[in-house]
């Protein structure tokens, strides 16, 4: 990241192109949707969708798409309207700007924003094995629930 600080802004016609143009490093491309797969969710699960841009200022004054994040908030869990949850569904990052912040921006951005609406948790998924984003997730404090979404791990971080 450089001396300005990066924020979340919506998609909007002017940056979807950039939104949809991220992409990772090969080796993760297995482990997260593409960020349209994203906006097509957002699309369809409405209110609960809560998709962004990351954008920050390049050195020469232009803001720059640096990646994307996607949140659910208040989506009812185990589909029944019990056991609503909100927390991280999507990060991408691009490959050019992984490791400078930005994704640790993200989450805590969106941990922001679920605090703000009255929540104490926020969860994420993330599938298993190489080049997994679980230690990322611990290292910002999420812990593992024991549960599974599908084939992915829960984590959870108390606000």
């Amino acid at each position: 990241m450089n001396s300005s600080t990066p924020r979340l802004v919506p998609v909007t016609p002017e940056n979807f192109d950039a939104v949809c143009a991220i992409r990772l490093h090969p080796h993760q491309e297995h482990l997260v949707s593409p960020v349209l797969k994203s906006l097509a969710e957002a699309y369809v699960y409405g209110t609960s969708a809560w998709p962004r841009a990351i954008v920050d200022r390049r050195d020469d004054g232009a803001e720059e798409v640096v990646g994307f994040v996607m949140a659910f908030l208040d989506f009812s869990w185990n589909g029944g309207g019990t056991d609503r949850r909100s927390g991280i569904w999507r990060l991408n990052i691009s490959a050019e700007h992984q490791g400078r912040g930005y994704g640790r921006f993200a989450v805590r951005a969106v941990s922001e924003e679920i605090r703000g609406l009255g929540g104490t948790r926020a969860y994420v998924t993330w599938n298993p094995g190489e080049h997994t984003p679980e230690p990322f997730y611990l290292g910002l404090g999420f812990t593992t629930t024991g549960e599974l979404s599908g084939t992915q791990r829960v984590g959870v971080l108390t606000l």
